[in-house]
C-alpha cells in the first residue's frame, strides 16, 4: 500500500507521531496486518506491506483508512514470485 498524507494528515502526524502505530493496530482490527513499513521521500510518504486474507479485507482496510481524509492510499496486489512463475 502506498500512502500520501493530506495536509490534515501531516498535521496529525506532527502533533502525534505515535498515531502511525495506532493506525497499524486499527488495520489489525480490520483483519489485516502490517508486515513492514517505511517512510519515504518523493511522491509517496509511506510504503506499507500489508497482508490480508483476501481482496475484500484489503478493500475494507483501504476504504476505512481513506474515509478519514488524512491520507490517500493506493493498494497493489502482490503475488509471490514463485506463484507468479508457476502460473505462467
Amino acid at each position: 500500500m502506498l500512502t500520501t498524507l493530506t495536509p490534515e494528515g501531516v498535521q496529525t502526524l506532527k502533533n502525534n507521531p505515535a498515531r502511525i502505530n495506532e493506525v497499524n493496530r486499527e488495520v489489525e482490527q480490520l483483519g489485516a496486518s502490517v508486515k513492514a513499513q517505511w517512510a519515504v521521500l518523493g511522491q509517496y510518504d509511506f510504503v506499507n506491506v500489508v497482508e490480508a486474507p483476501d481482496e475484500k479485507t484489503m478493500a475494507r482496510v483501504s476504504l476505512e483508512l481513506g474515509s478519514r481524509g488524512t491520507a490517500r492510499y493506493e493498494s497493489l496486489a502482490a503475488i509471490p514470485i514463485d506463484e507468479f512463475i508457476a502460473a505462467l
